[in-house]
């Protein structure tokens, strides 16, 4: 007997075929839409930096709004002070380091490079052109940061580009504070209902991820930035607070950001202090072991593991389908991704709700102020 074109078997596999061309739809989607989902994703961790103190006041019987307008003044007003204190000699040290130590420090390091005595010692040197190196290097920087804004403007310049997301970010994440359950309960009712509070559970998991991530990354760049300066101080490094500030700011992408600081204070130990380059790598490079192998692990144990491994493979992954941003962003996306996979795949789909110990009680504090 013939099966009619309604029956179950036509009807599964129509199913399964819209359902794989959805997915497919969805997933080309989500690509030519990339960059803005990035800037989102800053947009989320600058809320969430700024909702801390604002949960802290509404917790203490604050409204909402009045909490929000005394947080954004709050740290608009202290890194407005921390500019006007800092920045002066902060922006003559960069401008002595930039303009004057780091391209006499190349320059002697190209010199060293190209001496007779020590290419005849290490033939291989005599084929490496150091010169078109740095320059490849220096364009590859200036590439990636003008990349930042590319990605979701590519009608302006780089520059342009790089300044309107800024502010992008910014709008974005005013708008994120104004009413963040508005904005998550948009998106949960997107869903399905029956699935919906399962939903929000899954939200305050991330959020206190993130939240998490975020407290243990701005400690763990504090140390970077104070230890490495105070240590270059001490080899007689004159832009020690400058490479300090540098170091401390790259220290937010790892892996990657330690080898960027270590060429301009590299650059300026070769000019200053020659017979301390080796200690200058020994700094830079033992200020980001312990800032990645004790200090971040111990912050951020309570809220998420990710295996360095993972990270490093997070980075590559996201540099090269979303460039300079995906790698700074690689952290928090690959920690939301573990965060999803336990939840619903893991949990929800394979129904193992005991393939995760619970967590312990600075997660739990985190969570006690989401509700």
């Amino acid at each position: 007997m013939s099966q009619l074109p309604g029956s179950s078997p036509y009807v599964a596999t129509t199913r399964w075929v819209l359902l794989a061309l959805a997915v497919v739809i969805f997933l080309a989607a989500l690509w030519f839409i990339r960059g803005i989902l990035l800037l989102i994703l800053a947009a989320i961790i600058l809320v969430i930096l700024f909702t801390t103190p604002v949960r802290s006041l509404v917790k203490r019987g604050v409204p909402h709004g009045w909490a929000t307008l005394i947080s954004v003044v709050l740290v608009v007003t202290v890194v407005a002070v921390l500019i006007a204190i800092v920045l002066p000699s902060l922006t003559a040290q960069f401008g002595t380091l930039l303009g004057d130590t780091v391209p006499r420090g190349i320059d002697e390091l190209i010199t060293r490079f190209e001496d007779p005595q020590l290419q005849e010692q290490f033939a291989f040197l005599a084929d490496l052109n150091l010169q078109d190196t740095i320059n490849a290097l220096g364009s590859q920087l200036a590439s990636a940061v003008s990349q930042i804004g590319a990605s979701v403007l590519p009608v302006l310049g780089g520059v342009a580009n790089t300044l309107l997301s800024i502010l992008i970010v910014v709008f974005l994440s005013m708008y994120f504070l104004s009413d963040p359950n508005m904005h998550q309960e948009g998106l949960v009712r997107l869903l399905p209902v029956w699935y919906r509070e399962r939903a929000r559970g899954i939200i305050r998991e991330i959020d206190a991820t993130l939240r998490g991530w975020l407290r243990a990354t701005l400690a763990s760049m504090i140390f970077a930035g104070i230890a490495t300066g105070v240590l270059l101080a001490l080899l007689g490094i004159e832009q020690a607070i400058a490479l300090g500030v540098l170091a401390g700011i790259l220290s937010f992408i790892p892996n990657f950001g330690p080898i960027i600081a270590l060429i301009p204070s590299i650059a300026a130990g070769i000019v200053e202090t020659p017979d301390n380059v080796l200690w200058i790598i020994v700094i830079i490079y033992g200020v980001s072991f312990v800032q990645s192998q004790i200090i971040t692990p111990i912050l951020v144990s309570d809220t998420i593991k990710i295996p360095p491994v993972l990270i490093l493979l997070g980075q590559i992954i996201a540099g090269v389908f979303f460039g300079f941003l995906g790698i700074m962003l690689a952290v928090p996306m690959t920690a939301i991704l573990t965060v999803l996979v336990k939840e619903i795949y893991v949990k929800d789909i394979l129904g193992d709700s005991e393939a995760f110990a619970p967590t312990t009680t600075f997660r739990d504090e985190i969570l006690a102020d989401e509700a």
